[in-house]
């Protein structure tokens, strides 16, 4: 698998800042403040330009989040 350089579609700069957060999604999920969406960011570091990516969860850890309110 070739490593590819990320390159920033608005402004063309190549460098970029990553992150992750957690999301509640649907109504059961609102309801009892399960957050069990997971997305990564890409930002650019010039413009901040930013691109979410949908990360798979786990039952387990949405069971835990869950519990620990």
């Amino acid at each position: 698998m070739e490593k590819q350089q990320y390159v920033c579609p608005k402004c063309g700069n190549t460098h970029y800042e990553s992150d992750q957060f957690q999301a509640t999604g649907g109504n059961f999920a609102r309801v009892f403040d399960v957050q069990n969406k997971k997305f990564t960011t890409i930002s650019c570091s010039r413009c901040g330009y930013t691109e979410l990516y949908k990360c798979a969860t786990s039952e387990g850890w949405d069971i835990l989040d869950f519990l620990m309110g």
